[in-house]
């Protein structure tokens, strides 16, 4: 079922796919239809059989601004829409906790399906949430997203705590106990080095790359990469392309400060869309939350960008980039601490090559291209991840 340059035995284990977010925004938590391509989508069951994807952490994510129960609740619909879309595909998907899961959803040609909560604000400073997404099967949480929370600093936001407080090693340990890998990606590089310090099994990054290459805070800085070896950790490769190009990160900074001085912004997930009502359609959830969206400052939010974009024609990331990327990162961290975290679904725009989740192959065609081996490309795909998941 895999493609012509990933091996049978050693599938695509991706890190990262933020698809039940988008069923909420695009399709109103409706599951039908992914065995079909989905254009409005950058993931579905054909492509992701044509990009030799095996196992994939789907993310349950909620908007970092919702009220602490707000959040709790968006996160467990998140995770029930992971629920249903595996049930619906029986014959592709197959839910997974642990390695030997995923190694037998790879012996049935299915591919294992992980959950993952992206941002420590989706348990509301409650372990018995934290408890209750482990029962359900949550295998990584994300300890921040875009904002700060009380227990730790987050890449994207001013410093307020200096990494993480007490209560927030102490969330790392109930993680640990509980089963739930600690992810490091969207924390500040305080944050990483605190939680590397206290953690005691192998970590991830689900999706981040190199800030060496792209220093968009986003990404892992060298000095933390060295970090992983001794802690058995690995960095899951992003696509994002702000992430991997420093053109484009530049151009997103120029759009910022072009919006901030009109008085606007951009935030993660400003359009939340509703969840469904008992009874409700999936068009009629739809239809409700097109009704309750104020366009107003929307409208001049794309206008705006617009207007930016015609006199500042935005660069173009690629394969290329990505490439440089996790050679960065194998070179600093090792080949035993590198994976793969595309963030489809996640970005409106993925790089040129790497489109949706049927392109996997395009990238580790490159990489044999420049010369690695069968045995590296094996631990890139996914056998270094499915390390962690053993670990923990």
């Amino acid at each position: 079922m895999f493609g012509s340059v990933i091996d049978v035995q050693t599938p695509v284990f991706d890190g990262h796919n933020d698809l039940p977010e988008a069923l909420r925004e695009g399709a109103g938590y409706s599951v039908e239809g992914l065995d079909r391509v989905r254009p409005e989508f950058q993931t579905d069951l054909v492509r992701l059989k044509q990009g030799g994807v095996g196992a994939q952490f789907w993310s349950a994510w909620v908007p970092a601004w919702l009220s602490p129960g707000d959040a709790v609740q968006g996160t467990l619909e998140q995770i029930d829409a992971i629920h249903r879309m595996i049930a619906a595909y029986p014959d592709r998907l197959m839910f997974a906790r642990t390695g030997d899961d995923v190694r037998a959803a790879w012996a049935a040609g299915k591919i294992a399906s992980l959950i993952g909560v992206e941002g420590g604000h989706s348990i509301g400073r409650s372990p018995a949430v934290l408890r209750v997404f482990a029962r359900l099967g949550v295998r990584y949480m994300t300890l921040t997203h875009s904002d700060n929370i009380a227990w730790a600093d987050s890449a994207t936001d001013d410093a307020a705590v200096g990494g993480l407080t007490d209560e927030g090693r102490a969330v790392v340990a109930l993680m640990e106990q509980l089963g739930v890998i600690v992810d490091l990606s969207h924390v500040a590089a305080t944050t990483m080095r605190d939680a590397l310090d206290v953690a005691t099994r192998p970590v991830l990054f689900s999706h981040s790359s190199a800030f060496a290459v792209t220093p968009h805070p986003r990404n892992v800085p060298d000095d933390v990469l060295s970090l992983l070896s001794d802690n058995g950790g690995v960095v899951q490769a992003t696509f994002v392309p702000g992430f991997v190009s420093t053109a484009v990160y530049e151009w997103e900074q120029g759009l910022e400060e072009h919006l901030s001085g009109l008085g606007l912004s951009r935030d993660f997930g400003e359009r939340w869309a509703p969840s469904p009502r008992a009874g409700e359609s999936s068009d009629e959830t739809m239809a409700r939350g097109k009704a309750d969206h104020s366009a107003s400052e929307s409208a001049a939010r794309e206008k705006a960008e617009a207007d930016y974009e015609e006199s500042h024609p935005k660069p173009r990331a690629t394969i290329d980039d990505v490439v440089l990327h996790i050679e960065h990162l194998r070179e600093v961290a090792g080949i035993d601490h590198v994976g793969l975290g595309g963030d489809y679904d996640g970005v409106e725009h993925q790089p040129d090559g790497l489109e949706d989740v049927g392109c996997y192959p395009n990238l580790l065609s490159a990489l044999t291209e420049r010369g690695w081996s069968k045995d590296d490309i094996a631990k890139l795909a996914g056998l270094n991840v499915l390390r962690v998941l053993d670990a923990n």
